[in-house]
């Protein structure tokens, strides 16, 4: 090398600090100069490199239908590049310049990853031929020769790190070594392997393997706990540059190359790089239902578009709530690997400071005061569960972990939750990292009604101990029904377990305020409940409340009902509907009482998921006592039809069709509709100006499958009025 080229790339280095020797390795992207000849000091004049064993070709496999694909589980990738799981070998052939004769000839493989490779941190991997593959180690020997070419069995080990390597063959020479050129066809992806016992993330079911790692589709739960509604997600893993996306966010969020063969790294980085809070992620939350300049979050139909639009842009992309957050995840998460599934949580507890209970404060006549309450439930809230072994936990902490890339609090500084292990959280052991007390939280708050009299003293009205984390689920393996999983998370509400898992959170450290019992002596022997009568859109229900006196006494109720529109997250928009009674409750009957909601009173101020909250309270006059009770209910909203037209055969040209019938009771201006199959059809948009009354929009597209097999479409509507508005359908696409 002359002096002039060596200046040179001395300005190209980074400037280095007094604390390390070399900058910090953490770009899957950048790479070194490797030299093709590495002299081992003055070379003689008649040497000639042609003399030696050289490197003529190397064949990778790497075709979907050739055995590297085929074993590793990664033949769906829609990638021209070898893709393997780590821990388990693969093949590839080397063609020399003549036959291999090892007493004399000698080469190794390299695989390089990032800028400053390194054989101590596993970014630089040199691999000498030897007779026996240990399992889980790196290693490569000789399974086939003939004429000028050598088959490899190769080896990665179950530890290393998850990304793409760069691949060199090195053969010594007396004088120097080799080296082949730079070639980016030899590019290796090496991802995390469940299929492999000595990898973290291994997981022994098969079924579970097929749904958690390679469903490329899932379902999402919504609504409400009672009114349950799913809708599809394309998660698109195996989609073109979806893989080079997800490298990219580790590449985003500064993580250590040497850090990535450790899924709780990855987990935890990637819960902040998700959402735009703090580090210009993928994604740009917005709960404040006015979408300028971006996309609703209901009317994304799966991962791919965000993730491809942010790996092009490198800016957060607009919009989306917790469903969009989880679905964007678990895409990441499936694609490097690491088996995952979105999960929901009806009747989520935000709970501010952290004490165990959400605080709502009523005023003198009963209403929740929206001044001083400061807590919120959500509907409902999702998240994700990666499965890993937690060997920085005591034993028995692996399996489920709780990940959540939506913004809610920091954690070390930064807006992430997890990993936190779903085990510790049901027992109640809040002390193992990362965030237990936040998700024990969401699942096992108390609601605790309060008033303040008019000497200032506050007086608990109620406290309601089973409305927080009824119920949680996830799409069933193999099917498209809900699991129910709440037992994963909790013991039976009452029971002794129960209240010794809650001991042990409070020991370890989660705040739970004791209620004094003077002041809290609650009516028990009149019952209030109420139910909300399913209703479409569009169209006027009742709400019935029912009183059960129990008593001997004559009581009468003067009864508050306050109907509210609030977004998913439970924070209120507006009052629309105030009504107020008084019931006469005769001793030992029940009487029940009507209010009817007309469609007129809340359709002007609807948000996107139909969602009210109703909240009854009641004074029992001769007591003084309060009865309350809050219930969030969902309107039904209509549902896109889809249809196909001839033959589906992968290769040939299909139509779809995607029609809805307008609801509502004015006309739909700016429409949006989606469409997206993966396998079949790349994300397909089409605005509409209006959709008059009672009128049908009809949109037929045409498109080439793919892939064999059964895929679903999934189709979204938009506009202003009406949100939150799906369609799917399976189809079998035959093979041609």
């Amino acid at each position: 090398m002359s002096e002039a080229t060596n200046t040179n790339e001395e300005k190209k280095k980074p400037l280095l600090n007094g604390r390390r020797a070399l900058p910090p390795n953490n770009s899957n992207d950048e790479e070194n100069e490797v030299p093709e000849m590495e002299a081992f000091g003055f070379i003689p004049r008649g040497f000639n490199p042609k003399d030696y064993l050289r490197v003529v070709d190397i064949h990778m496999f790497k075709e979907p239908h050739e055995i590297n694909k085929q074993q590793h589980h990664t033949d769906k990738y829609y990638s021209p590049k070898l893709i393997v799981r780590r821990g388990q070998p693969f093949q590839i052939q080397i063609d020399f310049n003549r036959p291999y004769r090892p007493e004399t000839d000698q080469f190794w493989l390299e695989y390089l990853i990032g800028r400053y490779p390194q054989q101590n941190k596993g970014t630089y991997i040199p691999i000498v031929v030897g007779d026996v593959l240990k399992p889980g180690e790196w290693g490569a020997r000789i399974t086939h020769k003939e004429n000028n070419s050598i088959r490899l069995s190769i080896m990665s080990s179950a530890t290393c790190i998850v990304g793409k390597f760069r691949l060199y063959v090195a053969v010594w020479t007396p004088f120097g070594i080799l080296r082949t050129h730079r070639n980016s066809a030899t590019d290796t992806y090496i991802l995390f392997n469940p299929w492999c016992q000595q990898d973290a993330v291994y997981l022994d079911d098969e079924k579970e393997r097929e749904e958690y790692v390679l469903n490329d589709v899932g379902i999402v739960f919504h609504g409400n706990i009672n009114e349950i509604k799913s809708r599809s997600w394309s998660y698109g893993q195996f989609e073109e540059n979806i893989l080079d996306a997800c490298l990219f966010l580790m590449d985003k969020a500064e993580l250590e190359l040497s850090g990535r063969g450790n899924p709780i790294k990855i987990c935890r980085v990637a819960s902040a790089v998700i959402n735009s809070r703090d580090d210009n992620g993928v994604i740009a939350g917005s709960w404040d239902n006015t979408y300028t300049y971006g996309v609703a979050p209901s009317a994304w139909t799966g991962s791919v578009d965000i993730l491809l639009e942010y790996y092009s842009s490198k800016q957060p992309v607009r919009y989306g709530q917790c469903w969009v957050f989880a679905g964007v995840f678990n895409t990441f998460l499936r694609c490097l690997g690491i088996p995952a599934r979105l999960v929901t949580n009806y009747s989520s507890a935000h709970d501010n400071n952290a004490n165990l209970q959400l605080d709502f404060f009523l005023d003198d006549e009963g209403k929740v005061d929206t001044k001083l309450t400061k807590d919120s439930v959500w509907n409902y809230h999702c998240w994700n569960e990666a499965w890993m072994t937690r060997p920085d936990l005591p034993v028995g902490f692996g399996g489920w972990q709780v990940v959540d890339g939506t913004p809610q609090e920091t954690s070390d500084g930064m807006y992430r939750c997890g990993p936190a292990s779903v085990q510790a959280i049901k027992h109640g052991h809040v002390c193992f990292q990362f965030d237990a007390p936040f998700v024990y939280a969401e699942v096992n708050s108390d609601i605790v009604y309060s008033r303040r009299e008019k000497n200032g003293i506050q007086v608990i009205e109620k406290i309601d101990t089973n409305h927080i984390g009824q119920l949680i689920v996830t799409k069933e393996v193999g099917g498209d029904g809900m699991m129910e999983i709440t037992e994963e998370y909790k013991f039976q509400e009452g029971s002794e377990e129960e209240r010794l898992a809650l001991e042990t959170a409070v020991m370890y450290g989660i705040k739970k305020q004791t209620t004094p019992s003077t002041m809290y002596q609650p009516q028990t022997d009149v019952d209030m409940d109420f139910q909300v009568q399913k209703a479409v859109l569009g169209s006027d229900f009742k709400v019935t409340i029912t009183f059960r006196n129990r008593s001997h006494n004559y009581y009468t109720a003067t009864t508050y009902l306050s109907g509210n529109i609030v977004f998913y997250t439970g924070v209120t928009k507006n009052e629309f509907k105030k009504y107020s009674f008084s019931a006469k409750l005769e001793p030992s009957s029940s009487g029940a009482f009507d209010v009817v909601i007309k469609s007129s009173e809340y359709l002007s101020d609807l948000l996107d998921q139909a969602s009210f909250h109703f909240f009854v309270t009641a004074r029992i006059n001769e007591t003084g006592k309060i009865l309350a009770m809050q219930k969030a209910t969902v309107l039904e909203i209509p549902s896109l039809r889809i249809k196909t037209q001839g033959e589906m055969v992968a290769g040939k040209e299909m139509s779809v069709t995607v029609e809805l019938t307008n609801p509502l009771k004015q006309t739909l201006e700016n429409v949006t509709l989606r469409l997206e199959g993966p396998g079949v059809l790349r994300t397909m948009k089409k605005e509409f100006r209006q959709i008059p009354v009672n009128s049908t929009l009809i949109w037929e597209v045409k498109c080439i499958p793919k892939r064999p097999g059964l895929r679903k479409l999934i189709a979204s509507l938009n506009c202003d009025a009406l949100r939150h508005v799906y369609g799917e359908l399976n189809v079998q696409i035959q093979k041609p």
